[in-house]
């Protein structure tokens, strides 16, 4: 049922009794003296959260004429993995299920027929088990494991989600590494961000970090995908479609009191944005200059979530190989003003340390945004290969239920929204 006009205005009212705060322009002022003074280096309690690699810029490159431009890294690899997302039966368990698929340019159909499966199983009955070697199935392409987590009730979902979620992708990206002739871009950061989050969130959850195997193993396996690029000499990046980092936006609020952005991508958008402020019926506003994509220069990150990978952090007690600034996160951010979107491409390093690579990259990544109109082509493919479509949620469920003999604990939302389209 669609809101009568009456109701549409009663609530669009409620915007005049809400004082914003200050003014925009006031904000795009406080940006540049952010940009000016803050971030060459962020420094906090005497440590570098922040540093740019090089000189620290703002440029920009004509969507037409980038798109046009020779390839640096003439093929292109894609990796993502995709969850049925956590389910809860009437028996106590609770499961989630993914699946990791590489795409390829030019396209690679062997490759694309391999997945990597993962369950990982939940469980308050300490008598419940799981079988947990891998095994082959489609005649040898692809593999599955299950892995049982310890009882953690009040994280349950969030565990068995993140860690068949980074698993199956790591384990797939170690698998067919080799495959990877000139660049790898994943669909999302470096490392398992969600992982590294946990340490910050409860006791429980730092404690399974530090002692539970499965964590650390599940890091290892990207540390290990570093050190296996680096050593072919071979590129990697992460590609963050929704960066929500705050490790600048925190640190200013904590140094000076102010920063009116919910998160570091908001404060990229408005530094990155071009255009003016035009004369309208109803005075002055902002018109976007489309044009273009706009960019920073890298930046090196050790702060929030990345710390753990920089050369002050434990990286949970993984053994690193090589030198420890060689795995740390790098980063630059693309603004396309087309969707008024953000993006994050984050790198080692190992790789980015040179300027002429930190340069191919930049090019490389700015020309699939600008040809794909927002992620690059090779992550909406291994998206689409991962992907776990609704109806085949439903289907592995009701399959599960069969094999539990134990219906699933569904709430009435889910009775609610089970027969909505997407």
């Amino acid at each position: 049922m669609t809101l009568d006009p009456v109701h549409f205005e009663g609530i669009a009212r409620l915007a005049r009794r809400i004082d914003h705060g200050t003014d925009e322009r006031d904000r795009r002022a406080f940006a540049e003296t952010v940009w000016e003074r803050f971030l060459d280096p962020l420094v906090h309690e005497g440590r570098t959260l922040v540093d740019p690699l090089g000189d620290q810029a703002r440029q920009l490159v004509d969507c037409e004429d980038v798109a046009l431009r020779d390839r640096p890294f003439p093929t292109e690899h894609g990796l993502d993995a995709g969850t049925i997302n956590p389910t809860t039966f009437k028996n106590g368990l609770v499961i989630d299920v993914a699946q990791a698929a590489m795409s390829a340019t030019p396209s690679d159909l062997d490759l694309h027929r391999s997945r990597t499966v993962v369950a990982t199983v939940h469980s308050n009955d300490e008598t419940a088990t799981v079988h947990e070697e891998w095994d082959r199935f489609d005649e040898g392409y692809s593999r599955s494991r299950a892995v049982k987590v310890p009882p953690l009730p009040r994280f349950a979902e969030g565990v068995v989600h993140a860690l068949a979620l980074y698993l199956a992708e790591s384990e797939h990206a170690r698998e067919h590494g080799d495959d990877v002739e000139d660049l790898l871009v994943l669909d999302g950061p470096l490392y398992p961000r969600g992982l590294l989050r946990w340490a910050d969130q409860h006791p429980d959850l730092a404690d399974f970090l530090l002692e539970d195997p499965r964590p650390t193993t599940v890091l290892e396996n990207y540390v290990r995908l570093v050190e296996d690029f680096v050593d072919r000499d071979v590129p990697l990046v992460g590609f963050v479609k929704n960066p929500a980092t705050r490790v600048i936006t925190r640190t200013l609020k904590e140094k000076d009191g102010d920063a009116p952005w919910t998160d570091d991508s908001a404060l990229f958008t408005r530094l990155l944005e071009r255009g003016e402020y035009v004369d309208d019926v109803d005075g002055e506003r902002w018109e976007r200059d489309t044009s273009a994509l706009t960019y920073t220069n890298w930046f090196r990150s050790r702060g929030g979530v990345d710390r753990p990978l920089s050369v002050e952090g434990d990286a949970l007690g993984v053994d690193r190989r090589l030198d420890r600034e060689a795995y740390e996160v790098t980063f630059f951010v693309v603004y396309d003003p087309r969707d008024d979107l953000c993006y994050r491409i984050e790198a080692p390093y190992a790789f980015t340390k040179d300027p002429e690579i930190r340069e191919r990259l930049t090019m490389q990544l700015l020309q699939d945004v600008a040809v794909a109109h927002g992620p690059p082509t090779i992550v909406e493919k291994a998206d689409e290969l991962a992907r776990i479509g609704r109806s085949e949620k439903a289907s592995l469920r009701e399959t599960l239920e069969e094999r539990f003999d134990a219906a699933q604990d569904r709430s009435y939302d889910d009775h609610r929204w089970e027969d909505q389209p997407y």
